[in-house]
């Protein structure tokens, strides 16, 4: 689990003025860390190569201290690569200036225009941008995109925002290489079309050391953190021992029964499917006409519909007070969204942006569009956090936020294959399981995450053809890392 911050600037400021390590220390270490990063992915040119074979660099510098990154870098490559420098708005920044000036006695090729390469590294604009991106700058992102070579972002791609966000492109990146600390603006839903993989890299000292009395503004999961339910030190027990999930089946039945089956299989000793109606489930779930009376936690909403009468809602589910997870059609329901006033209770709610707009109007009389939710995730989650610290929420999505009173967890680990019906409804049935087992809230909406991406991993098919029962089968071959 590693730290994310809203912005660096005061981590700098305090390698300056208590680790005197200089601004000229701190850009030397950044370029380092791109250089080391191709270096350990391209072969080095050496002595007695063919020239014509070297692998080809192409650094697009900006004028102020990110263009200072990429020029600082230019010369830590040269030797190695053909290396040629672009700097398309000249030197501004008085460490752009003097970057520029180190290289001025050496052979590196500075060109006039984006020119093909085998490698291409954005250093035009860093992290804090304010403005939208003006016309040139759009036109050279799209020029370094036509180059298909591989693609380096120093720092954060040029045109993602302080909220992550495209202005109104950005460049992508086939890998973001990110200095002394993770930011928040990485790990936007906008952002992961853009930022490929992140590597951080430290600024002469440790990242730990970097960060020392700074606030976080959030931690990133993992696979490391993912802790699996377990019965290995445990000899004497019955299936009581593990807990009872209650799992409301719907008009969607079908929805009801994937998320129990995923309960089952992450290791809930007993799941019930309440009906309205006799159907037939897989011979392991029982189902019964009212929550059974050892139940351990519940799950509303998947697939729900109308199927339930208020008056049984109330009874069966408001009334209640063992822990529940609301999701999908739940949040359609003012009687069930009363459930997060509950404060001594264990909740979690699980919505996709565009349920967290429905339920987010029906408790603050406040619209909001889907596209204010994606644009502004962390905030929205902060602001629900804070009208609701006792609730875990779980905001689904490219990278998954997940909150509860003063936390906020980043899941990164998602990937499209899990852009399918039914995958909700898994990930509906692992923390209800969780909840069932003892787990609290915040826990059992982290760790359900984690495993829902970890099974996802597992996937060997098609990108497109991933099943919830793939995901459900791929939940018995997870380890403990």
């Amino acid at each position: 689990m590693q730290y994310v911050y809203q912005s660096c600037y005061a981590m700098d400021k305090r390698c300056y003025e208590e680790l005197l390590l200089t601004e000229d220390i701190l850009m030397e270490h950044a370029a380092l860390g791109m250089a080391e990063h191709i270096f350990d992915t391209f072969p080095k040119y050496e002595v007695g190569d063919r020239v014509e074979d070297a692998k080809t660099v192409l650094i697009v510098a900006g004028p102020g201290n990110n263009g200072a990154d990429g020029i600082a870098l230019a010369r830590l490559l040269f030797g190695f690569y053909k290396v040629k420098l672009y700097v398309p708005f000249g030197v501004k920044s008085e460490m752009a200036k003097k970057q520029f000036a180190r290289i001025k006695n050496l052979n590196i090729a500075v060109v006039e225009k984006i020119e093909p390469a085998d490698i291409i590294v954005d250093a035009l604009f860093g992290a804090g941008l304010s403005r939208e991106l003006n016309e040139k700058t759009r036109t050279l992102l799209i020029e370094m995109k036509m180059q298909n070579a591989y693609a380096i972002a120093c720092d954060i791609p040029t045109g993602l925002d302080v909220h992550g966000n495209p202005s109104p492109q950005a460049f992508y990146a086939d890998v973001t290489i990110t200095m002394g600390a993770y930011k928040e603006a990485l790990f936007s839903d906008y952002a992961k079309e853009y930022v490929g993989k992140i590597i951080r890299v430290d600024l002469g000292v440790h990242h730990h050391v970097y960060g020392q009395g700074a606030k976080h503004s959030a931690k990133l999961l993992e696979h490391e953190d993912l802790m699996l339910p377990s019965r290995d030190y445990i000899q004497n027990t019955h299936k009581g021992s593990f807990g009872h999930a209650a799992i409301f089946c719907g008009e969607k039945e079908g929805a009801g029964i994937i998320a129990a089956m995923a309960a089952s299989r992450f290791g809930a000793g007993l799941t019930t499917l309440v009906v309205h109606e006799s159907i037939t489930p897989p011979p392991f779930l029982m189902h019964a006409t009212e929550v059974p009376k050892n139940a351990s936690a519940l799950a509303v909403g998947m697939g729900l519909g109308n199927h339930f009468d208020a008056a049984f809602l109330k009874k069966e589910v408001i009334d209640s007070h063992i822990p529940v997870i609301l999701d999908a059609d739940a949040f359609y329901s003012e009687a069930l969204l009363g459930i997060l006033e509950q404060k001594t209770r264990e909740v979690v709610i699980t919505p996709h942006p565009k349920e967290f707009t429905v339920l987010w109007e029906k408790l603050t009389g406040e619209k909001l569009s889907v596209e204010q939710v994606q644009a502004q995730r962390f905030e929205i989650v902060r602001r629900f956090n804070a009208k609701y610290p006792h609730v875990a929420l779980l905001l689904k999505g490219a990278n998954m936020l997940i909150a509860h009173k003063d936390q906020l967890y980043i899941n990164p680990l998602g990937s499209p294959v899990l852009s399918k019906g039914g995958s909700g409804d898994v990930l509906s049935g692992l923390i209800v399981s969780l909840l069932a087992q003892g787990n609290t809230g915040l826990d059992a909406a982290i760790q359900g995450s984690l495993a829902l991406t970890a099974a996802a991993a597992r996937f060997e098919g098609a990108s497109y053809a991933l099943l919830p029962t793939d995901l459900i089968d791929a939940l018995a071959g997870l380890e403990q890392k």
